[in-house]
């Protein structure tokens, strides 16, 4: 099964070691950052550094003509990785490595965006906005991710890309010392509190039969006794109790058409500015309504759009599933797993999960991140993967 493992630049830029041992993990490509949001990552092996600091989304080469004069631009990185195209300086080093190089594409997650463009946010019903989460249905940040999908997918020498966060990103968020566990919202509770309330949003909802102060009122009104303490699980038909059928039928038509028509664009715009035979790949979750990195798509409709999904699987591949029960014949289907113990993952039990994936319909694997990884978790990954 062709494994393909999650890195960053600065993993391999400065370390003329890394790509040699990434290749030697017996992984047939890279995918590489291009675009990404801002994190603290540790890098175990790197020669000159231990820990980067990336302090804003950004993207990880020279951003081109296409954004002169416009206000919703990509940011460049900053000292965190100084290279002037540090991307394409680490593509080259792997591809001498023999390595195969897709893209990795942060979309709809930028807390600077937010910060400094605040009407660019999702606003819940008590007019929170999440600085992280850009509003999907806005028309200038819809054009913003269309065309930075296509800018940061086709680099130079790049075989295809991984498109993340291409739907809704909501309330839940890994952000700097996060102190939102303390109410059990459930997966209900989790769509009420990401549901958003800006002007086109609102818009929206009134398109769709919905008056939208009454529907802020009623968001409200159900969460009450999640405040409470009142468990809010039972995934779409707990929404349907809390909201009422029609009135939850109507707000996910209106978020689900506004994610799709974003994920047909910017594939469409990606394939546009791609060589023949460039592979668009979604991070995706096969429940339409939930929010994150993973976006929440309709199966059959995404593999009419893309070439494939990239799926979460750390802890169990039930979520391929119904992308193999839509059985398209050369849809890539790539079990993502996670191979840094320290952060949940289970390197050792690679090859039986790998061959549970695979029975579910996996016809890649996807492994996160060789870059965070520790030598005794990569050791672990060589041997499942019959690596040197």
């Amino acid at each position: 099964m062709k494994a393909s493992a999650f890195v960053y630049p600065w993993d391999v830029n400065g370390d003329p070691r890394a790509p040699r041992h990434l290749a030697e993990l017996g992984i047939h490509q890279v995918t590489l950052a291009s675009a990404y949001h801002s994190t603290r990552a540790l890098t175990p092996r790197h020669p000159r550094h231990r820990v980067v600091t990336a302090e804003h989304a950004a993207v990880l080469y020279p951003p081109g003509d296409r954004w002169a004069g416009r206000t919703l631009r990509p940011y460049p990185a900053g000292a965190w990785a100084p290279e002037a195209d540090a991307y394409g300086e680490a593509a080259a080093a792997l591809a001498d490595a023999g390595l195969e190089t897709h893209t990795w594409v942060v979309l709809a997650h930028n807390s600077r965006l937010g910060a400094e463009h605040p009407d660019t946010s999702v606003v819940n019903a008590y007019g929170d906005r999440y600085p992280w989460a850009p509003c999907i249905a806005q028309p200038a940040t819809r054009a913003y991710l269309v065309d930075l999908a296509a800018e940061a997918a086709v680099r130079p020498g790049a075989r295809g890309t991984e498109l993340e966060s291409l739907g809704w990103y909501g309330l839940a968020h890994l952000h700097a010392h996060d102190k939102t566990g303390g109410v059990g919202l459930g997966d209900a509770g989790q769509y009420l509190m990401s549901l958003c309330f800006c002007p086109d949003c609102r818009a929206g909802y009134a398109g769709h039969g919905m008056d939208p102060d009454a529907l802020a009122a009623a968001v409200r009104a159900a969460l009450e006794p999640v405040w409470q303490g009142a468990p809010s699980d039972g995934g779409w038909p707990a929404v349907e109790k809390l909201l009422g059928d029609t009135t939850a039928t109507a707000t996910r038509a209106w978020r689900d058409a506004t994610a799709r028509t974003l994920q047909e664009e910017a594939v469409a715009a990606v394939r546009a500015e791609a060589p023949d035979g460039f592979q668009v790949l979604l991070h995706a979750d096969p429940v339409s309504y939930h929010c994150g990195a993973n976006a929440g798509v309709d199966p059959a409709h995404i593999l009419s759009v893309a070439d494939g999904v990239v799926v979460p699987c750390t802890g169990g591949a039930g979520l391929l599933t119904p992308f193999a029960e839509q059985g398209r014949a050369g849809a890539v289907l790539a079990a993502n797993l996670t191979v840094v113990s320290g952060m949940g993952g289970s390197p050792g039990t690679l090859a039986d999960d790998t061959a549970r994936a695979r029975d579910l319909g996996a016809t890649e694997l996807r492994l996160y991140h060789a870059g965070l990884a520790s030598d005794a978790d990569l050791a672990q990954v060589r041997s499942a993967l019959g690596g040197r």
